[in-house]
């Protein structure tokens, strides 16, 4: 008799007190200890990272690259004669091997600052091009290629909480801000339309004896876009990773 009543009483709390959710094996809980709170997100965020080169079938996530961007165009001088260049179906490897240096947190405002550090990005895309570039009609078009090594982003981002359908609290980013600086740069052109083998060669003499001031013409637009795409990755990993799950609320 007494066996029956045990179980029914363990059923009845069962039923009535919720079982928490195992920790997912692809990111460590964080205490809201302000003495460590950062060093933990720096940590769990490398963990992350670490898993979702491999891909993390529970988030729907199964290969982060190559990160790709639809268009970036530069304009070098002005006039009718002025250097003009698109680059398109830009698609870049190697980001996912980031690693986050430093975080700076406020869990009050859910506001956020991270440190990273890329080895090196790899960068294939198409290109087409109009005008003067060094006294030479650069007008065609071909594939453009970029090595950038010692990458160094800084991002900053603010989320907003919200109720997810099963009662847990969510993230959705608000604001996100990013920048970054590259400290060596090769990249050139190949299989220009025509075969010009004369144009080629100037390019790639300009290009590569020019390569940070070219970032420099790149810079806004790509930052633009970068930003928007690590916002929706961001936004992608909210939706799915509620917000005990990264930092311990209790």
């Amino acid at each position: 008799m007494f066996k029956i009543v045990l179980i029914v009483l363990t059923s009845l709390l069962a039923s009535i007190i919720p079982v928490r959710a195992q920790q997912p094996y692809y990111l460590q809980q964080c205490p809201r200890d302000e003495q460590i709170i950062n060093e933990c997100l720096r940590d769990s965020g490398n963990k992350l990272v670490h898993y979702l080169r491999q891909g993390i079938p529970e988030l729907e996530m199964y290969e982060v690259e190559p990160v790709d961007i639809d268009e970036i165009g530069i304009s070098l001088g002005s006039g009718p004669d002025g250097y003009r260049a698109l680059f398109r179906n830009i698609q870049a490897f190697g980001v996912s091997n980031l690693t986050i240096t430093n975080v700076r947190s406020d869990l009050e405002s859910l506001q956020f600052q991270l440190t990273c550090e890329i080895p090196r990005i790899k960068v294939r895309a198409q290109y087409r091009s109009s005008g003067v570039l060094i006294l030479v009609k650069a007008s065609g078009a071909g594939e453009y290629w970029g090595e950038y090594e010692g990458v160094k982003s800084k991002m900053y981002f603010k989320a907003t909480p919200h109720e997810g359908p099963d009662g847990r609290t969510y993230l959705t980013t608000e604001q996100v801000k990013m920048d970054f600086n590259v400290k060596d740069i090769q990249m050139g052109v190949d299989n220009i339309a025509n075969g010009n083998s004369v144009i080629q060669a100037a390019l790639n003499l300009f290009i590569n004896s020019n390569a940070q001031e070219l970032l420099k013409e790149m810079k806004p637009a790509l930052r633009t876009k970068l930003t928007l795409v690590m916002r929706n990755f961001m936004d992608r990993l909210f939706a799915r990773i509620p917000l005990d799950e990264w930092i311990n609320l209790n």
